[in-house]
């Protein structure tokens, strides 16, 4: 049976569980071929934690863009040492960025949705199909709560771009469990989060959000889109 046949089953076993418990199904379904992608958001710093104290085989990585924050780079290794382990870091083909820079300049992408979608293809899209490639499961902390075009997602899905099943463990949380079981667990987070930014990216693409704002409304804040790099493309 193929993976992608594998979904409906999945899905059915992973309905009642918990996060952690449906981490640990899948690690013992998949041995060694479960990751989780992190981008050191609060979500991400959730499942890492859930995936360190079960001390669960499930390879955590994260992508460098090469124009992340300092406080991100700060709190990669800040976690590192806090669970004892080690997030492989991918970082994106330096030919591909030296290209990229040299036909739209260093700040290209403020020029137009497709170059900016461009740039997040060579920083992050394809970097992690080098994470993913050879793998049976992706492991993701996308929230509903998000966007709506999140809102639309399972638990359980199939990524056709990269032909792997995609969880969601914290798919159904509201931002409220989300804080709360961080302070219950003492769990490290970006302190850029207290200055107003929810969802963290790039440097110059990520800005705090205003009062009354969709969660995602600092990500590419000067143009109109879906507010997505295409690594949760549907």
């Amino acid at each position: 049976m193929s993976l992608k046949q594998n979904l409906s089953d999945l899905e059915s076993q992973v309905k009642d569980l918990s996060p952690g418990e449906g981490l640990a199904l899948l690690a013992d379904l998949f041995p060694g071929k479960v990751v989780f992608s992190t981008s050191l958001g609060q979500e991400d710093q959730v499942i890492t934690q859930m995936i360190a104290s079960q001390n669960l085989p499930i390879q955590i990585f994260s992508l460098d863009t090469g124009r992340l924050f300092p406080e991100t780079l700060e709190l990669l290794s800040r976690t590192e040492s806090k669970y004892k382990t080690r997030i492989k870091v991918y970082y994106p083909e330096r030919d591909s960025v030296e290209n990229w820079v040299a036909k739209h300049g260093i700040n290209g992408f403020y020029e137009s949705v497709e170059n900016r979608k461009s740039c997040c293809f060579v920083r992050k899209v394809e970097p992690l199909k080098r994470a993913l490639a050879g793998n049976a499961v992706w492991v993701t902390g996308l929230r509903a709560e998000q966007s709506a075009n999140r809102s639309e997602m399972k638990r359980i899905e199939w990524d056709e771009s990269n032909q792997i099943i995609k969880y969601n463990p914290l798919l159904d949380w509201t931002f409220d469990e989300m804080i709360a079981y961080i302070a219950e667990h003492r769990i490290p987070y970006n302190p850029l989060h207290d200055q107003g930014f929810v969802s963290i990216g790039c440097a110059p693409c990520t800005r705090a959000i205003l009062p009354g704002e969709d969660a995602r409304a600092g990500r590419w804040w000067w143009e109109d889109s879906k507010k997505e790099c295409g690594l949760h493309s549907r």
